[in-house]
């Protein structure tokens, strides 16, 4: 055993003795599995060498079959449910239909525990018995233990274990092992998507391009609720944020319902920019307004941030450059009653901050006391772009500021791909901006985009010397 790399400290007995005299080393090594565990005192350890290997199992190729479909699929790119079809030799046990239920939870670790396959089927040669599949996985030689045995005699059940021919269909498959099987071996398996109500949203790789179809049907049949699956085909369009896409399987029906942070959109996945995944950090900025602040939103989209702050009572004014967005935004703000607390906006966003913004921050600061408590937060929520937009805080408004307390809060978001992406987008505002930010800002990871891109986002208060112009004496003599 040494010279192939094993080791193994047994217990000497004349039954061992005989049956490894005449049996060749990968039986000794299976004879060796076999009794582990059985014979009280027999411990093997295994230390095999990468020279050695060791023969398919029983317990391998069962438990292959078990979740693997039809070899005969792999390259389908047009779903033939049919070809899935699969038997399966699968051990059973006969049990008296009154005992099935204690048997279930006396050999629970046991029984078969596969989604979509029942544990106990009829027996076809007797009417009075049911019977029970174990799992092959855990049962490789048909046969139980000593422990499971005094089990079944304690319940008068017949410890026989049967063989019992399973026939797997495609609906007993998951969408991963479909895949996985009609999918070239090695590739990457699209099974993950991005649920917008009835909507898939998938990004495939070129490799899986020619399966598109076949994927998209299959993520229908297995996620019900699901009855349109879309991949995108090119990147997202900076000016509108919106991308092409092609409709895999299922209804064209691209007008759909979702629900976040329990507020109710209605959108047109086709027209406006929708991400299921920035849920929480909608409503992390949101949570850190109070009843009675004011909130800019540059890029609002159909009103993520907007809405649910509206419906905190604050002071919400909401643009969007995409005609389509602002459609929706009008919609969704009716839908949620809130807009006639929403001033929503079509326009650019430089000409938005240059425009609505400075007038109402004109207007409100040199009102603000020292008592007041409300804030006032910018969102910047267009990854690709919103750092170039900062510049335009230099010098917005004339006079004195009256405090630190009234200065806005800038919500502003990025993508990095820098080693240190929290530094990278600190020195791309502070370049913007004109200033340094170093002690007040904070950067916030938002989630990862794709490998080595990072989505960020940056607070910070504007800076009073950043924000304000103070009127030069020389001038106002002049004009005088």
């Amino acid at each position: 055993l040494w010279r192939f790399g094993y080791s193994a400290r047994l217990l000497k007995t004349n039954h061992f003795r005989t049956a490894a005299s005449n049996t060749s080393f990968p039986a000794v090594w299976m004879l060796l599995a076999q009794y582990s565990g059985r014979i009280p005192g027999l411990f093997v350890v295994v230390k095999k060498n990468s020279f050695f290997t060791m023969p398919e199992t029983v317990e391998d190729k069962a438990h292959l079959e078990l979740y693997s479909p039809h070899p005969e699929v792999r390259g389908m790119t047009l779903l033939n449910r049919e070809a899935f079809k699969r038997t399966v030799v699968v051990p059973v046990l006969k049990v008296k239909k009154e005992t099935v239920n204690t048997l279930l939870k006396s050999l629970k670790h046991m029984v078969l525990q596969r989604p979509g396959l029942k544990r106990v089927v009829e027996d076809p040669e007797d009417e009075g018995s049911r019977l029970v599949i174990l799992d092959p996985h855990k049962i490789p030689e048909f046969s139980l233990g000593e422990s499971e045995q005094e089990v079944l005699k304690q319940l008068n059940v017949c410890p026989e274990v049967s063989k019992y021919n399973l026939e797997l269909t495609y609906e007993n498959f998951k969408s991963e092992e479909i895949l996985r099987a009609v999918l070239p071996e090695g590739q990457d398996v699209t099974s993950g998507f991005s649920r917008v109500g009835h909507i898939a949203h998938l990004n495939l790789r070129d490799h899986q391009l020619p399966y598109r179809h076949l994927i998209g049907q299959v993520i229908i049949d297995k996620n019900p609720g699901i009855t349109c699956v879309v991949n995108k085909t090119n990147i997202i369009d900076s000016t509108y944020r919106n991308f092409q896409m092609e409709v895999l399987a299922g209804e064209s029906k691209l007008v759909t319902k979702v629900k976040e942070n329990n507020i109710a959109y209605e959108l047109d996945f086709s027209k406006v920019y929708w991400n299921p995944r920035l849920s929480t950090e909608h409503g992390r900025i949101v949570e850190l307004l109070k009843p009675g602040d004011v909130l800019f939103d540059v890029f609002a989209g159909i009103g993520p941030f907007a809405i649910p702050a509206a419906k905190k009572k604050c002071h919400v004014f909401a643009n969007d450059l995409n005609p389509e967005s602002y459609n929706w935004l009008l919609h969704n703000c009716k839908l949620n009653k809130v807009d006639n607390k929403i001033k929503a906006f079509n326009m650019d966003g430089r000409d938005f901050l240059l425009g609505p913004v400075r007038e109402e921050l004109s207007k409100e600061l040199p009102l603000l006391k020292e008592e007041q408590k409300t804030s006032f937060h910018i969102v910047m929520n267009l990854p690709a772009l919103a750092i170039e937009f900062l510049d335009v805080f230099r010098h917005l408004l004339v006079g004195e500021p009256r405090g630190a307390a009234g200065l806005p809060m800038v919500h502003c978001y990025g993508f990095s791909k820098h080693d240190d992406p929290a530094k990278d987008i600190q020195e791309r505002a502070e370049a913007s901006l004109g200033t340094s930010l170093g002690g007040r800002c904070s950067t916030y990871l938002v989630r990862n985009v794709a490998p080595n891109k990072e989505m960020l986002c940056i607070s910070f208060q504007i800076p009073a010397d950043v924000l304000y112009k103070r009127p030069c004496p020389d001038e106002g003599e002049e004009q005088a």
